[in-house]
């Protein structure tokens, strides 16, 4: 079963660093990014912004309290 991202952690300019997932499990961005694109993590996606960077979003599904930068920090 995948897990889930259920809180974030965020450097002095407000970006994703780490996150923590269902499991207890603490992980890094870029670790996530390769989770999300392997289906451990479940409600999440990797896409192209226009940085031409790969970022980590959650699935959009209408409701924005469940977004990245909404979930509770650790």
């Amino acid at each position: 079963m995948a897990e889930q991202v259920v809180a974030v952690r965020k450097n002095g300019d407000g970006d994703i660093v780490e996150l923590k997932l269902s499991s207890g499990q603490v992980v890094g961005y870029k670790q996530a990014q390769q989770m999300a694109k392997d289906k451990e993590i479940e409600h999440v996606n990797v896409f192209m912004g226009k940085d031409h960077e790969e970022h980590l979003r959650s699935d959009a599904d209408g409701d924005p309290t469940n977004n990245l930068d909404q979930l509770p920090t650790f």
